[in-house]
């Protein structure tokens, strides 16, 4: 981590440097500020890195979710962030999706569509491109595992039926449950999506898996064909 600068961390009191106060207190009692402040080790000659944390913050209005959207050229037009603190905000972010993602999918029984939704959520929702996922399920609709088929531009992507059935026959699965976002946020159905979804359950049924739904995603909201009836 890069060492501070005149105003950085090291020119406040102790009981107020995010470093020690992590140490002293806990990781819970920091600012969302003051956390940016850590990761991003100092601020400029004009605020230091607790103030730079709020500045960024202010960004999107507080919101960290619309702020992991952010790309690195976005982030490199806040006051004070060059390439190498936007990437390190822009890893942080990630890592935190692959862990909400990893959680999801290690403790996750699907019930219905909204539990579905809430484990792809973390991954799909914030997404500027396309993305097509399977959610691998056991007879018990305990997920197995949850694997990227592809990825596309701001209006669709490619899925190859073959290799979504590999994956669940790897995983020896019962049942599947597709996933993909639409970065317009628009959450209903294309032709296409009704197409490939009647396609990728045709090809499982012929492997005696059960596709069980195909979710749409565009930020929070989403649109399941389960409930909607089209997956019959």
């Amino acid at each position: 981590m890069a060492d501070y600068n005149p105003l950085a961390l090291k020119k406040w009191s102790v009981e107020d440097r995010p470093r020690e106060k992590l140490i002293k207190m806990g990781v819970g009692h920091l600012s969302n500020a003051e956390l940016i402040a850590l990761l991003l080790g100092s601020g400029t000659r004009e605020m230091n890195a607790v103030e730079l944390g709020r500045l960024i913050l202010t960004r999107t209005d507080n919101d960290l979710h619309e702020l992991g959207r952010l790309s690195i050229e976005d982030l490199q037009q806040i006051n004070g962030i060059g390439k190498a603190k936007a990437i390190i905000l822009i890893a942080a972010f990630e890592l935190a999706s692959r862990k909400n993602n990893c959680y999801a999918r290690e403790k996750a029984v699907i019930r219905n569509s909204q539990s579905a939704f809430e484990i792809m959520q973390p991954r799909l929702g914030s997404l500027e491109h396309e993305e097509f996922w399977i959610i691998i399920l056991n007879r018990a609709h305990k997920v197995l595992n949850n694997v990227k088929i592809s990825q596309g531009g701001l209006t669709g992507t490619v899925i190859d039926t073959r290799i979504i059935l590999k994956h669940a026959l790897d995983k020896k699965a019962t049942a599947l449950i597709i996933s993909h976002n639409h970065p317009s946020g628009n959450i209903k159905p294309s032709e296409a999506d009704i197409g490939i979804t009647k396609k990728i359950r045709d090809a499982a049924e012929l492997m005696d898996i059960n596709l069980l739904d195909h979710i749409i995603i565009a930020d929070h909201k989403y649109f399941s064909f389960a409930d909607e009836g089209l997956v019959i």
